[in-house]
């Protein structure tokens, strides 16, 4: 089945709702226009239940089928939020809220969801129900671990669960999906060497916390290139360093690190952590210096199921005629979080050739509407089919 004529009758509508909601981006926890926006449209479009406040600002709406006799529960997600990026787009509808924007898409995430509850809305042609959830803070605020902590899958009996992501650089409106692990978990740490200052034509009577921090820049590499298994993924990057002084003529009394680890399994994450302690605090005492050490665990490893990944590729296929099989993705996505509470699976829909995300440049490709929708329409009904 191709893409439901009734998406392509909505797509200027859906597109409006979703130039709306770029030009009123809202950062992690609060969403609270575009919560209020979702729970309008759903009053709207009739579901049987609206409850916000989930996960502090999250919208969950039931739709119960014409049917319910099988008892099947399906659970649709989409996030709301923005990212903290100036607007570089020079669209008539871009952002109107200083140094915030829809540079990964979510604002099309939540007009598609949106449009896919509209249609399940008039339609109901499925045996079971369907829980459209809008979620808050997926750009690093754990939004999807709050909505579960909430007891939104208990609540609600949510038995699978199934999640969209828009990808620059694929073909507008096809598919990509990968079974097992598909995102990464994405983990910070804060490094601190500490020696002792002082001036810098006397560097014997100073513990230099530069140099200590510069071997430890570079000793950290070592976690890839020497200590994990070649086969396995891992990224360590060290992003910031900030001496206690910028002075010409002073050797810093500290250093502080930070940086991020990436990994797809619990495995290399343990690893990582492990030795980056080891090596800070080796390097440390080495010099005659310290080493304060603090590990960040973000977001898990993004696994997909493997019976609902085959499902979803079947329906991305029945869509659009294709789906390919995705590469892995070093980025994190808190989708993660409702994937260890139920099976489920999460798939990317193209958005063309346009800016990656989180580009100040980027925006989400209207005419992947139609496609993105249907998918979701399908899950429901092929999922949860009549007779």
């Amino acid at each position: 089945m191709p893409v439901k004529n009734r998406f392509a009758e909505l797509q200027d509508e859906i597109t409006l709702w979703r130039r709306d909601l770029h030009e009123h981006p809202e950062i992690l926890f609060e969403t609270h226009r575009t919560a209020q926006v979702v729970a309008d449209k759903l009053k709207e479009f009739g579901c049987d239940e609206i409850v916000t406040g989930i996960g502090r600002t999250g919208v969950v709406g039931v739709i119960k089928g014409r049917e319910t006799g099988s008892g099947k529960v399906i659970g649709l997600r989409a996030d709301m939020d923005a990212l903290p990026i100036l607007e570089a787009t020079g669209l008539d509808y871009a952002s109107k809220t200083p140094g915030a924007m829809h540079a990964c898409g979510h604002d099309g995430h939540t007009a598609m969801l949106l449009g896919a509850a509209k249609y399940l809305s008039e339609t109901r042609n499925f045996d079971g129900t369907v829980v459209v959830i809008f979620q808050p803070a997926e750009e690093g605020g754990g939004g999807g671990r709050e909505m579960c902590e909430d007891g939104m899958m208990e609540r609600w009996n949510i038995q699978e669960v199934y999640g969209m992501h828009n990808w620059p650089g694929h073909a507008v409106g096809e598919f990509a999906i990968r079974p097992g692990a598909f995102f990464a978990a994405t983990d910070q740490f804060d490094i601190v060497f500490e020696g002792r200052g002082g001036h810098a034509a006397k560097p014997h009577e100073t513990v230099d916390s530069t140099v200590m921090a510069s071997q430890a820049v570079l000793a950290l590499q070592t976690i890839a290139s020497r200590n994990a298994d070649p086969v396995d993924q891992i990224v360590v990057s060290v992003t910031s360093f900030e001496t206690s002084s910028n002075a010409y003529n002073v050797i810093p009394q500290s250093v502080h690190l930070k940086g991020t680890v990436r990994t797809m399994s619990a495995e290399m994450r343990s690893l990582a952590e492990e030795r980056i302690q080891a090596i800070c605090d080796g390097i440390a005492a080495t010099f005659g210096g310290t080493a304060d050490v603090t590990y960040h665990k973000g977001y898990p490893v993004m696994v997909n199921s493997e019976e609902q990944t085959e499902f979803a590729a079947d329906v991305a296929k029945s869509v659009s005629g294709h789906c390919e099989e995705a590469p892995l993705v070093m980025g994190g996505e808190d989708f993660a979080f409702m994937l260890e509470e139920r099976p489920g699976a999460y798939i990317l829909v193209g958005n063309g050739d346009t800016a990656m995300v989180h580009h100040p440049e980027y925006n989400f490709n209207d005419e992947a509407i139609p496609a993105g929708c249907s998918w979701w329409a399908e899950i429901a009904e092929q999922r949860m089919p009549i007779g």
